[in-house]
């Protein structure tokens, strides 16, 4: 599914607008939705349209004249004023009135509504909803009814997915010409319900899309029965300070049962010993730092989980950035990163594949921000800056290349906001990264592979409250391996 930014959201509309007749475009959105709506609410019954004081609202008053003349009972209740409505929106109006359908100035949530369809702003909205209709969305929490929002539920921002209080809470998104990346990031899944693309018989690219984990999956090559361990990578973990030891243990675990051929294990606290080590999971070899860092058959290594930022963390870092095996970037080694501008410019010129794996706190540091308002944007701008590839971390994480190119994920769930989660989702790139997927595929398969496993996790009773990172580790495996 192609993900547009607003800016080609309405330069789509543009070119719709400039083609077609009069009043064409709003009618063909109306039209669909009243559609859809027919099609999941048969009538009769008796439906609440919300509408504003633009083309959105427009777009209601076609919905209402359509369900009108399917047997429905509408009722478009709206605070803008009939003179100041654009041109389009003014015809939708005159039209469902001349049908005979009713207005009102209010409405009572505890009527028997079959529906209620939210029309009150679109993509248009740069500031939180005010007056009556800000009244009229806090109020929807009270429905008992589905609630459908046209185009983008209102106070929701299209680009950045943000809430703008209050924002409306949709049952279903049905959003028109193209899908837009706030309904799938940040704040966006939370308030969109099921997302349904009306394309309105347009045809529009964008410049990113929604990851299709199973087709990505499906590119993973099949093992063949005669192979050995040696044709799938040997990942080194480089971390685990003292008190922080379980994030690299976690991260060389995932890494492992990820199908990785060779994981080493390098804790800088010299506690996590060997014996540990294989009491936890006998099948990791163990080295020292410096150790890990001359081995010759390292193919990829993770640097972060649990490093620390010290003085011989950033020393080791250092070390790590000019090897020239594959390297993935994660926790403090990103703050190690950010806070000295020597390791920033290695990353920027390795010439090896780099993959950085920052959450919005630590992507904010790197980009020498003190907040994160637009997720798409940053990781574009991380990736152009540090040379590499980047998921930033979160509620649909976004991944990203230097090139321009970026992916929303789709999978995942509250589940994963606990700890170590980061670390194992690390392990596990760092070993698709070895088994004949490019550096993007690998990135890809992991970050939704990881958020596939907690949904799975969830749907057999184990979260999202209470979800553990090994947990996920281990349906992490199921998922690589049903693929």
């Amino acid at each position: 599914m192609d993900l547009l930014t607003l800016d080609e959201i309405r330069a789509a509309e543009d070119q719709a607008l400039r083609t077609l007749a009069p009043h064409a475009l709003m009618l063909r959105a109306g039209n669909a939705a009243a559609a859809w709506i027919r099609e999941h609410f048969p009538p009769p019954g008796a439906v609440l349209i919300l509408a504003g004081p633009g083309n959105n609202g427009g777009d209601g008053w076609v919905v209402g004249r359509e369900l009108l003349h399917c047997g429905y009972a509408p009722t478009v209740v709206t605070a803008a004023d009939p003179e100041a409505l654009p041109k389009d929106a003014a015809q939708a109006r005159r039209d469902y009135l001349e049908a005979g359908g009713a207005v009102a100035a209010d409405w009572q949530p505890q009527q028997p509504w079959l529906l209620a369809v939210d029309a009150l702003f679109g993509i248009g909205l740069n500031r939180p909803p005010e007056g009556r209709t800000a009244e009229w969305i806090m109020r929807t929490a009270a429905l008992r009814c589905p609630l459908i929002a046209l185009d983008i539920p209102s106070g929701l921002h299209g680009d950045t997915g943000r809430a703008q209080p209050p924002t409306l809470r949709a049952s279903h998104t049905l959003t028109f010409i193209a899908a837009k990346a706030g309904l799938f990031t940040a704040d966006g899944p939370d308030h969109c319900g099921t997302v349904t693309v009306l394309d309105l018989g347009l045809s529009a690219r964008g410049s990113g899309a929604l990851l299709d984990g199973p087709a990505l999956l499906r590119q993973w090559p099949a093992r063949a029965r005669n192979t050995h361990k040696g044709l799938f990578g040997a990942v080194g973990i480089l971390g685990g300070a003292r008190g922080m030891t379980g994030a690299a243990l976690l991260a060389a675990i995932a890494a492992l049962k990820c199908g990785a051929g060779r994981v080493w294990l390098a804790a800088l606290d010299e506690a996590l010993s060997a014996a540990l080590v294989a009491l936890r999971q006998p099948e990791l070899m163990t080295a020292t730092p410096h150790a890990l860092l001359r081995e010759a058959r390292l193919t990829t290594l993770v640097a972060g989980p649990g490093l620390g930022q010290s003085a011989e963390a950033a020393s080791l870092l250092a070390q790590a950035l000019a090897l020239p095996c594959k390297l993935v970037l994660d926790a403090d080694a990103l703050n190690l990163i950010a806070a000295h501008p020597d390791l920033a410019r290695q990353v920027a010129h390795r010439t090896a594949p780099t993959l950085l794996t920052p959450h919005p706190a630590e992507a904010c540091r790197l980009m020498g921000e003190s907040a994160l308002s637009h997720r798409v944007r940053t990781a574009l701008a991380l990736a152009e800056r540090y040379q590499g590839l980047v998921v930033l971390k979160g509620c649909g994480s976004v991944v990203a290349t230097p090139q321009g190119q970026w992916w929303i994920n789709p999978s995942g769930n509250a589940g994963l906001s606990a700890a170590g989660m980061g670390d194992v989702l690390a392990g596990a790139l760092g070993a698709l990264t070895d088994q004949g997927l490019t550096p993007l595929q690998a990135l890809q398969c992991a970050v939704y592979a990881h958020g596939a496993a907690a949904d799975q996790c969830v749907a057999q009773g184990l979260g999202p409250v209470g979800l553990t990172a090994s947990e996920v580790t281990d349906a992490l495996r199921q998922v690589l391996n049903a693929r």
